[in-house]
Parts: C-alpha cells; structure tokens; sequence
C-alpha cells in the first residue's frame, strides 16, 4: 500500500511524504522540523531523501535530517552536501519497495532531476520545480530550450501519471493561464475547482499529466488558439518553441 502525503513548508512549498509497508521516504525536504517531530513520535519510519534541485527551499532541511539519523540521500551529481546518491538521467533503484527512474531535467536549475515510478500501472512523478499544475517554473540557470524540452519529456509520460509539484502555485498559475488561453472551457472549469480547494485549505495536488494537456498552456504550445493570441500580442514566429519562449517571458512580468 502505497501513500503521498503533503508536508507544508514555507509559504508555498509541499515536502512530499512517500509512505508503503516498508517505510517511508521524503522529498525535497526544505525544512526538517515537522519530519522529525514525526520520527520521534514513531509516526513514520524514515528510510531516505530525495532532492529533486539544490535550491534552499527544497533542500534546506536536509542538514538537521542528517544529524538525526543517517540516510540514503540520492541526488543530483552536484555540490549539494548531505547527498551520498549521486544519479543521472535514466539511472534507476530501488528504496521502501518502489523502483524509481531518474530523469534530467534542467531548465529551472540545470541540475533539476526528477523521479519517477511506473508504480504498478499507476505511475507518479515528482518533478520538483520544473512543471506545475498550470505551469511551469522559471529558467533560472538554464536555457528555454532546455525548460521546452524537459516539458516535453514529461508530457510524454502515461496520462495516469500523477504529478507531484513542489509548490502551491496552482491558483495563481491558472489565472495567467486564462490570459493565454482564454477560450478554454476546461481551464474555465479548473479555476473555478481551484478556488474552491483553496477556500477550504486543501492541496490543488497532485495533478495528471492528462490534466496537464488540457489545460496547461506551456504544454499547449501546438494548438490553434494559443498560437493565435501569442503571434498576435508578441510578433513571434508560430514554431512551438517561440510560443513557448514568448509564454514564458509574459509569465515571468505578469
């Protein structure tokens, strides 16, 4: 039996709490208090870390975790200090009795991994910042190509798959979403699903990625409407990619 469960940490951030009968594991781990209040109480048995990106707010937590205890800590092949699992793009194994398959993908980082799981026929990824429900993350040390084709490597996961993101960004995503895609009457219905979530404290996540084609405008860069709002507001040529650069820069002003 297999559970994810989100930890709140920071404004916005999700620690995700990977639970089966063998233990538990947590990733992203951008603060440790809660973890390890949860540790002491016997709650989970904590058998490893997974670190997605080295940025602070999914990583901070990571030192005290350590002193606690000694884990398997796998990573990307960086500075990050506490990793002692260093993997690369379709490097595989196996932790709490799930196979998981590294996949690279800089964009937002350029040591940004994520993990995924065919889990069974009911496949999960955790994809830290690099797509959000109704978005993307911003190309901080990467190139937008690189973001455009990490994109494109997960959206040809199962449709089943659910996505795990490492923030709460999903309302806010949406609203900017409408902007490019207007017209969009299941991006229409989710905001209104959203707001309700929202109100009542409840995660947006995890999200599909068949979701994510409906309605995610940065994986709907192929489609007639977009195309025509995009050209028409910036001038850009009408190839995916140019769509894609000019979303992104509108989304980093909006």
């Amino acid at each position: 039996m297999l559970s994810v469960e989100p930890i709140n940490a920071y404004d916005d951030n999700y620690i995700w709490l990977v639970s089966t009968n063998e233990g538990s594991i947590v990733i992203d781990p951008g603060e440790s208090e809660k973890i390890i209040k949860a540790i002491d109480e016997n709650i989970i048995d904590l058998k490893g870390i997974l670190i997605t990106h080295h940025h602070y707010d999914h990583t901070n937590g990571l030192k005290d975790l350590l002193e606690k205890n000694e884990f398997d800590v796998y990573g990307p092949i960086n500075n990050i200090n506490g990793i002692n699992k260093k993997v690369s793009d379709l490097d595989k194994f196996s932790i709490i009795g799930i196979e998981f398959e590294v996949i690279e993908i800089p964009g937002h980082t350029l040591d940004h991994i994520a993990f995924y799981s065919f889990n069974n026929g009911s496949p999960i990824l955790f994809c830290g910042d690099t797509l959000f429900a109704g978005g993307c993350g911003r190309v901080f040390e990467g190139t937008y190509e690189q973001m455009f084709e990490a994109l494109k490597k997960i959206s040809k996961f199962p449709k089943n798959t659910k996505v795990y993101c490492g923030h709460e960004y999903t309302l806010s995503n949406i609203k900017f979403a409408l902007e490019v895609d207007p017209n969009n009457e299941k991006l229409q219905s989710e905001f209104e699903h959203v707001q309700s979530l929202v109100k009542s404290n409840i995660p947006s996540l995890p999200t599909t990625i068949e979701k994510e084609l409906d309605l995610n405008p940065f994986l709907r860069c192929n489609t007639l409407e977009i195309q025509k709002n995009i050209i028409e507001r910036f001038n850009v040529g009408n190839s995916e990619f140019e769509i894609f650069t000019a979303i992104r820069k509108w989304k980093d002003n909006y």
